[in-house]
């Protein structure tokens, strides 16, 4: 099956969702719900190397605009609206796909959202996060963390030792308050982009493979653990 482009209602509006099924799985899950951050769009290359590496590792991903890129704006919607976004496009894709297990999450900013919704209570089998921004750039004292505690559904995240946006003993000491089973995974030289340097000994693309073949292996023991249950 090839990808499938889906237009999806946000209340009054419309933004466009591409729907990419696993390698491995067909139209099968998991399925990933992803994303993009503050200055991407849907389509922009760390996007799809992200759902090229995950369909590769049998993952199928879902990806689509925030309502202001879908306009061509640079402005980031606001925040309860990047989430009604998000919201709308995982209810199109369990109308047209009838997922077992469904994962939301994204890069930076989109992950940011849909950690918001599982704060919120949403109803989804986890949270798969990439490069959270747990800070402006330079204001380490500005923490997004207080809507952390709330998460209780199982949470896959993975940020750079270089992310200027996620200072890593800030994280952790996050992480102390957080409940829900959360596993933390550093990518060690990598930054907010998880780019690396020539002299670490690996690549883009080898990194973006770890971190896909990771995810693969948490889903797979989600829907185990989902089974015993």
């Amino acid at each position: 099956m090839s990808a499938v482009e889906w237009k999806v209602a946000v209340g009054a509006d419309e933004t466009t969702a591409v729907y990419e099924p696993g390698a491995e799985h067909g139209a099968k899950l998991p399925l990933f719900v992803c994303a993009h951050g503050a200055g991407g769009s849907m389509s922009d290359r760390g996007m799809l190397a992200m759902a090229n590496a995950f369909r590769d590792a049998g993952i199928g991903v879902v990806r689509f605009n925030f309502l202001y890129k879908e306009r061509g704006s640079g402005r980031p919607d606001p925040m309860p609206l990047l989430m009604e976004t998000t919201a709308a496009v995982v209810a199109h894709a369990r109308e047209e796909l009838s997922p077992e297990r469904l994962v939301i999450g994204g890069r930076s900013m989109g992950g940011r959202a849909a950690s918001m919704l599982a704060a919120d209570g949403f109803a989804a089998d986890g949270l798969l996060l990439l490069a959270y921004p747990l800070h402006p750039a330079g204001q380490p004292e500005k923490l997004r963390v207080a809507h952390l505690p709330r998460i209780r559904m199982p949470v896959l995240a993975f940020s750079g030792t270089r992310d200027a946006l996620c200072s890593r003993d800030l994280m952790e000491r996050a992480l102390e308050t957080v409940a829900a089973p959360w596993d933390m995974r550093w990518i060690d030289g990598a930054d907010h982009s998880f780019h690396v340097l020539k002299s670490s000994g690996t690549n883009d693309a080898a990194v973006m493979k770890l971190i896909a073949s990771s995810s693969a292996a948490w889903l797979a023991r989600l829907s185990s653990a989902a089974r015993r249950g």
